[in-house]
């Protein structure tokens, strides 16, 4: 995933590549969870690419039309078969007695035998096909479940139409398939539901962008952007590209990319991503990066990956599907066997047969786990949550050690004036601030950014200055409006043996920086990277569920002691080098604890590699921290807290699916083997399909209750 611009200009240009990377994003959930349902239309791949090594995915809209007419197939078979199995109900000699009537229509049993052919072939076909599918792969499962109960359902009754001793259950079979199709065509529909929020980031991007061309404006197709264009972003318009900023200030939301709720300022040399919906200013932008490269696709694309990696919950669901088939199997031919021995009728025995084999298909468990999946990614996504790791996601409910790295992340990792102090009286502190400006301009430095910052908050205009000298590990020097000024540390002042008043700032955590005008010591300005605002909130909600908190910093004992009490934090490891973050995190692994690192997935890359729980933070555009399991597009730390808590909140989901997939097994399947035969409870094949749609529709319902539970 790294940048390389160059793509662009091969002869496809970016419109290919944006086109087979959106219609990706739309048609992998679609594809992906229908767990059986793709069987009846096409050979899965697995949601992975065919073996010739292509990603067949992205051919104009197939994607995720091909889901959509799954939906309408469902849907049309549905309601053919609905139609033509009320004559069929209505033909049965076994309804006719439950409901005290009769009917006596010529040749009903061979209409009913018709009937019943057609909604076997036409309405079961998915199943059938389905089934074909399955035992191909030597992986039987939902779909060889239905084939089997309808196959040995419609054979009998044919079996009897044409002279078997016994009543036919034609009727039975038609409500099965009706049911079954009604449940697979509900279930596909939330599927579809869970894969709009990955829509909704495609459908994020415009169709045409204004190009800057010789002075001109032209509307052009998105696709057709370059590396280095200039583009026109009217106020109220979306970004087309991501670019940097060249003329105009605006603020721009940028809430569906990065979960930043408040609009952000952008002026001159600002980034801009595309996608964000740009406030009140005109901007003209120089476009960086389009197509693939573009931060939302990069988006979209850890999103799908996502959802496409298994985790260790949705094999737990695979292996109980693939043992619940195997137990149908053997409770059904088992229940068979058992009723002939006990001298029931064959009629009879594979009634309880049939019932047992439709009751126990586990359908609503291939539904359980992906579709939680879908959903906490894509509400994740929203949040400015990226989930690289399934596994490490889910097991954020383990978590009992979280280390913060502190720059960036507890705090903005930008040194703010903390004091500015005048000793003389001639001359005052917005004076002294004007005058530092003047030379500071002249450099990168981080004290230099902090007094240029509150320079400009205070609207105080930067003097120009002459014979600019840096002075190095001491200060800087130049000359303003024919003034020396000088802007210096502590060192400067021992050298020349300067005497300064005793400063207040708090030594070891504030840095001081003096200020000389003609070799005269006037003040001095305090800095210090301030504790973000939400940091004591993520503290507090860590502490509140139990998790122990660190603060790992590079910064001496006392910057790190007055940050971690400050925030009430469990402890703080000081003086620590990039090399030797990744041996703290293995000393805490090693005393039992389940660790998660939170860093800048630069310099923390090893330890983010290491801990149980990679979190990087503050990647902003570069999206690929290849490191962590987790990125937060904001270093916003009350994510790492959401995002802890959200995880558990998605464990349970799943957890609780399962059981519903499966617990109602438990009572279903003995009164459908006839257990309470005796004291008149029954369950009939029909009911049987039922049950199982409604744990079905149960499953999707709560899955999708998910989205409510991500805190913000």
């Amino acid at each position: 995933m790294k940048n390389n611009p160059e793509h662009h200009h091969h002869h496809h240009g970016p419109k290919k590549q944006a086109e087979n990377h959106v219609e990706a994003a739309k048609e992998h959930l679609g594809k992906k969870m229908l767990h059986g349902h793709e069987h009846a239309m096409h050979e899965d791949t697995g949601g992975h690419p065919p073996h010739d090594g292509h990603d067949h995915s992205g051919h104009g809209e197939h994607g995720h039309d091909h889901h959509r007419m799954m939906i309408v197939d469902f849907k049309k078979r549905f309601w053919f078969s609905l139609a033509l199995s009320v004559p069929v109900i209505i033909l049965s000699p076994m309804v006719q007695h439950i409901l005290g009537f009769t009917l006596d229509v010529p040749y009903g049993m061979y209409i009913a035998f018709v009937l019943s052919s057609i909604i076997y072939f036409y309405g079961g076909w998915p199943f059938l096909t389905g089934l074909v599918e399955e035992v191909k792969k030597g992986a039987p499962g939902m779909m060889t479940l239905i084939g089997v109960a309808i196959t040995v359902a419609y054979l009998y009754s044919t079996a009897i139409v044409f002279g078997l001793e016994g009543m036919d259950f034609f009727w039975e079979l038609a409500t099965l398939i009706v049911i079954m199709l009604l449940g697979h065509w509900i279930e596909m529909k939330s599927v579809l539901g869970a894969s709009k929020a990955l829509e909704l980031l495609v459908s994020m991007m415009p169709a045409e962008a204004m190009l800057i061309k010789d002075g001109e404006t032209v509307r052009v197709r998105i696709e057709d952007l370059q590396k280095g264009d200039l583009i026109l972003v009217k106020p109220g318009e979306k970004v087309p590209a991501d670019g940097v900023v060249e003329e105009g200030e605006s603020h721009l939301n940028e809430s569906m990319l990065t979960g930043e709720s408040k609009p952000v300022k952008k002026t001159i040399d600002d980034k801009v991503i595309g996608g964000s919906i740009n406030g009140n200013g005109a901007l003209r932008v120089r476009v960086e990066f389009t197509g693939k490269e573009s931060y939302l696709n990069k988006v979209i694309k850890l999103v799908q990956d996502a959802q496409k990696t298994k985790s260790d919950t949705q094999r737990l669901a695979d292996r109980a599907a693939k043992w619940l088939t195997y137990i149908a199997l053997f409770a059904g031919f088992g229940t068979l066997a058992v009723w002939l021995l006990l001298g029931q009728e064959f009629a009879f025995a594979l009634e309880r047969m049939v019932t047992v084999m439709v009751i126990s298909c586990p359908h609503a468990l291939g539904l359980a786990v992906p579709l939680v999946v879908a959903i906490s990614t894509a509400v994740s996504a929203n949040n400015g949550l990226l989930i690289r790791n399934r596994t490490a996601f889910e097991n954020s409910r383990l978590i009992t050690t979280v280390i913060f790295d502190k720059t960036g992340t507890l705090t903005q990792g930008s040194h703010e004036i903390a004091a500015v102090v005048t000793f003389d009286k001639s001359v005052d502190e917005r004076e002294m601030l004007r005058l530092a400006a003047g030379v500071e301009q002249n450099s990168e430095h981080f004290i230099a950014q902090g007094i240029l910052r509150r320079v400009k908050e205070e609207g105080i205009a930067v003097p120009p200055s002459q014979s600019f000298n840096y002075l190095p590990g001491k200060g800087l020097e130049g000359m303003v409006e024919g003034r020396d000024v000088k802007v210096v540390g502590p060192n400067y002042l021992k050298e020349f043996n300067i005497q300064v008043p005793a400063s207040e700032a708090e030594e070891g955590v504030e840095t001081v920086v003096y200020v000389l005008i003609d070799e005269r010591p006037v003040g001095y300005i305090t800095m210090r990277d301030q504790i973000r605002e939400e940091s004591a909130e993520a503290i507090r909600v860590l502490k509140a569920n139990g998790i122990r908190n660190l603060l790992l910093t590079g910064d001496n004992e006392r910057v790190a002691k007055s940050v971690s009490d400050k925030l009430q934090m469990d402890g703080y490891l000081a003086n620590v080098l990039p090399h030797q973050k990744q041996e703290k995190v293995k000393e805490l692994q090693n005393q039992g604890e389940f660790v998660a690192m939170t860093g800048d997935g630069v310099n923390d890359a090893p330890a983010l590699a290491q801990a149980d729980v990679g979190i990087a933070v503050g990647s902003g555009t570069d999206v690929a921290a290849e490191t962590a399991d987790i990125i937060l597009v904001n270093s916003n730390p009350q994510d790492i807290a959401s995002l802890i808590l959200f995880g558990k909140a998605t464990y349970r989901k799943m957890i609780q699916n399962l059981i519903w997939a499966t617990g109602y097994n438990v009572i279903a399947l003995p009164l459908a083997a006839g257990v309470l035969y005796n004291q008149g409870i029954m369950i009939s094949p029909a009911v049987g399909a039922a049950l199982m749609s409604l744990s079905t529709v149960i499953v999707a319902i709560n899955a999708q209750l998910l989205r409510r539970q991500l805190k913000y």
